[in-house]
């Protein structure tokens, strides 16, 4: 049945699959999100294959199992590799029924309550800093999220009228922290749903920050489904809006614009955009030196470690693994101050590694970033699929540690 598919780029593969299965182009596409000019573009290999949440979607609208039948000699997934599917497309996680209850009840009737609205910014402003300092940051945001939920909605409806802006960014912060912790850990329509309601409670609020960083998470939905047009549309109108209020405005409002800089930097270096992607970093880096080298935005953690983060993932992000891994040389852990984006650090250094075959040092950064933060490794696709390879090309000795690590992500092999 595979041996058309031998020695064939990624595309190819999926444009004998779309028509064995009698699919157009366009209706292929639709199924993953996504153009009918951007899969001709995949499919003549005029673009970048595509990334592995996409690849994902592209398997399931085949109805093919295992995510390596579509990767060609074009990715660095093919061989004798086994990656199913749904070990890619969900990592469910104990939290999520509680969160999907709180966001999903109708409150048809407003509870009587009498909250807080300060008390609840910084209830809110508490579970980004638990969610950033946790090595388990899933399991601990998500006990206090569902209740952290319920109280932001009911302040939004019973708010008075002085506090009903407020009310309002205080739900679409909640909102976006939803997003974070539920994002490949539940079904993709709570996932919209979470950043959908955070753009309308920001709407709600009037406040361009509000809005912009509604639009940051949304954008994150947006690009982890494969539409990069869409989520770079929505950072540099989100930038735009933030733009003439630089000067004048707070330093919170300047870490959003420089985080929406690094969202554009990292939405384009997927799609192949080196100067682009470069562009847009170089502003966010800009933006960090203004803002000296102790800020940080609290829970995008927007700041001058984080823009040097952004520049080891861009440099993967283009297959530059030689430039990512001097980049990530440049930087001192300790200077990141949230344990769920050095854990995410690891990762991106283990990816450049992985571009390069070199199992060991893949393997000795992905498992320093699982002792630094668990959930930054388990629920990473890039990092399950490193994973995967690993364990089928590393060698005897590198391939059963890293069976014990697929074991501790909960990866099936």
């Amino acid at each position: 049945m595979l041996d058309d598919l031998e020695g064939k780029r990624t595309g190819e593969r999926i444009q004998i699959l779309r028509e064995r299965k009698g699919l157009s182009r366009p209706v292929l596409a639709g199924l993953a999100g996504m153009s009918g000019s951007w899969l001709k573009g995949i499919e003549r290999g005029t673009r970048l294959p595509p990334r592995l949440p996409l690849l994902v979607k592209l398997a399931e609208a085949l109805a093919v199992g295992d995510v390596v039948v579509l990767a060609g000699t074009d990715m660095d997934l093919g061989g004798s590799v086994s990656l199913p599917v749904m070990s890619f497309a969900r990592v469910p996680h104990d939290a999520v029924p509680a969160i999907r209850e709180a966001v999903r009840d109708p409150l048809l009737v407003v509870p009587r309550a009498d909250i807080d609205v300060a008390a609840l910014s910084s209830r809110t402003a508490d579970a980004w800093h638990l969610w950033h300092q946790s090595a388990q940051h899933r399991t601990d945001v998500g006990r206090i999220l569902p209740r952290l939920v319920t109280d932001a909605r009911i302040a939004a409806r019973s708010a008075t009228a002085d506090e009903h802006r407020t009310a309002n960014a205080v739900l679409a912060d909640v909102y976006a922290l939803v997003q974070h912790v539920i994002v490949w850990a539940s079904e993709q329509e709570l996932v919209w749903m979470a950043a959908d309601r955070a753009m309308i409670a920001a709407q709600e609020a009037d406040s361009p920050l509000a809005l912009a960083g509604a639009a940051w998470t949304l954008g994150m939905v947006q690009r982890g489904a494969g539409d990069s047009d869409g989520a770079l549309t929505l950072a540099t109108d989100a930038a735009a809006l933030l733009a003439p209020r630089l000067e004048s405005g707070s330093d919170e409002l300047r870490g959003m614009y420089g985080a929406l800089q690094l969202h554009a930097a990292t939405t384009t270096a997927r799609a192949g955009r080196d100067g682009d992607a470069w562009r847009y970093w170089d502003t966010a880096h800009e933006v960090a030196d203004r803002l000296g080298p102790t800020y940080y935005h609290p829970w995008t953690m927007f700041g001058a470690s984080n823009v040097k983060l952004h520049a080891v993932s861009v440099a993967a992000d283009l297959s530059k693994s030689s430039d990512a891994r001097r980049y990530a040389e440049t930087i001192d852990p300790d200077e990141i101050p949230s344990r769920e984006r050095r854990g995410r650090l690891g990762v991106e250094i283990a990816r450049a590694y992985h571009q390069r075959h070199d199992y060991p040092a893949t393997l000795h950064w992905l498992e320093q970033a699982y002792q630094i933060s668990n959930d930054s490794v388990c629920y990473s696709p890039s990092a399950r699929q490193i994973i995967a390879d690993t364990v089928d090309s590393g060698g005897a000795l590198i391939s059963r540690r890293a069976r014990s690590l697929a074991a501790s992500v909960g990866l099936p092999l």
